[in-house]
């Protein structure tokens, strides 16, 4: 019998599965008459991506920062291995994965921030007050021409940065089946369970 090991803990399962769950809805309801609700799926994220940027450094071993983010020279190296169709077996994220890790959490971060400020040109959201201030601060004659082009400038900004996580959820979808067909073994399995199947060339 296949002998496991728990890696992924409870707050990593939930932080995945609920921003994968979150961002789903943020993304159907950008669109029509669920401002209100495309707003509050926003700072649920934020909260998400706040608990998980804390647990990155105090949380469980797999979980930190520290365990995955590799230098560019491992990276490459991982990379590289891929071509050989055995690459080396990694308990948590693979140096590639840990990258995209990080690239999305940032990318994830960005849409955040600017549709708060998105949100904020119409004078609304917890940044409303700090918009106002601005606005007041450079009021002249073209007031209401400066405000508009300082949302449209959110608003752009909002949009390349969803598409951009798009993108990289679509590469991170196939990298995680190529992992898991390189590897033999079932990654979004193991996101659910927490525990992945131990190989001989492990590390602990």
């Amino acid at each position: 019998m296949q002998q496991s090991i728990k890696v992924w803990d409870i707050f990593v399962r939930l932080f995945h599965w609920s921003l994968v769950i979150f961002f789903t809805l943020a993304y159907l309801t950008g669109e029509g008459d669920l401002e209100a609700i495309h707003a509050l799926i926003g700072y649920l994220i934020a909260g998400l991506i706040g608990l998980r940027l804390i647990w990155g450094v105090i949380g469980t071993k797999y979980a930190r920062f520290s365990s995955f983010i590799c230098s560019p020279s491992e990276i490459k190296a991982y990379l590289q291995s891929l071509m050989t169709r055995h690459p080396k077996h990694y308990l948590g994220h693979n140096p590639a994965g840990g990258l995209m890790v990080v690239v999305m959490l940032l990318t994830l971060a960005l849409a955040t921030w600017t549709g708060l400020e998105t949100y904020a040109a119409e004078g609304k959201g917890p940044l409303a007050n700090v918009s106002l201030e601005i606005t007041a601060a450079h009021a002249d004659d073209d007031h209401g021409n400066w405000q508009r082009g300082g949302e449209e400038f959110w608003e752009e900004l909002h949009e390349f940065s969803v598409s951009l996580m798009l993108l990289l959820i679509f590469v991170h979808i196939a990298g995680v089946f190529v992992s898991s067909l390189l590897h033999g073994e079932n990654l979004p399995r193991a996101m659910v369970t927490g525990r992945k199947a131990i190989q001989k060339e492990d590390e602990f």
